[in-house]
């Protein structure tokens, strides 16, 4: 797994992606927390929390991870190399898991510049230091669990179909439906189970600074899900 993973974070940064994909991130966040005028900017919002941020950062990764997940398999059966991959003295899991963490990595390391956001804001405060630690943090959390369900989500759409386009399409359909569309079923249909089982509620809820087990168990469960997913199509496609 771990000879997988190096080998993912390599090719990230081997060639412009790595790059490119925290640089859009970044930027994205950039301007609207801070350069553009509207309800994301927050020296117009007036108080020192980053809720801007935790609003927008979904959003923005719901297009940018599937784009970096949808190469993982995808690229390699175009390229043919899936099979010779499939040769080497590695489970199918400890293939699919360093693809995963490989993913998973690269975002993590685009959100860490954004602690400079926190800092920020410490220091705005009036007085200095007037920020909701608890709910920063657990914001936090609640970004790091839907980055990894993000990711499994994405790795899985990659196993789909050799055309990246189509692993890509595929991947922010399948995270929009899990992050707004049961949300937005559940408001139709008046059920607050069908709201529960969307990754909003769960992200919201570890928002206000309470990390229950019931949104991490959420989280995990759907990312083992997809990923146990990945694992079943590439034992198929090994037949």
């Amino acid at each position: 797994m771990f000879a997988i993973l190096k080998k993912e974070i390599n090719s990230f940064f081997a060639s412009p992606i790595g790059y490119l994909v925290i640089a859009i991130f970044l930027v994205l966040n950039g301007l609207f927390l801070w350069l553009f005028k509207g309800d994301f900017n927050i020296l117009d919002y007036g108080f020192a929390d980053l809720s801007s941020f935790f609003l927008l950062a979904p959003w923005i990764l719901l297009f940018l991870i599937p784009a970096v997940t949808m190469r993982s398999f995808s690229d390699e059966k175009k390229q043919g190399t899936l099979e010779l991959l499939l040769t080497k003295p590695l489970s199918h899991l400890s293939i699919v898991l360093g693809k995963y963490f490989g993913a998973f990595s690269l975002i993590l390391m685009a959100l860490l510049p954004t602690l400079l956001y926190v800092y920020s804001v410490y220091e705005l405060g009036n007085p200095v230091g007037n920020i909701d630690m608890g709910s920063t943090l657990g914001s936090y959390f609640g970004l790091l669990f839907l980055v990894a369900a993000y990711t499994a989500i994405g790795v899985c759409c990659s196993t789909l179909s050799d055309n990246q386009i189509v692993a890509f399409i595929s991947a922010v359909f399948i995270c929009l439906l899990f992050y707004i569309g049961f949300e937005g079923i559940a408001d139709f249909t008046s059920s607050s189970f069908i709201a529960q089982l969307g990754m909003s509620y769960h992200f919201n809820s570890m928002g206000r600074g309470v990390l229950d087990t019931r949104d991490i168990i959420y989280f995990l469960s759907v990312s083992i899900l997809f990923i146990g997913l990945t694992n079943l199509n590439l034992t198929r496609a090994n037949k």
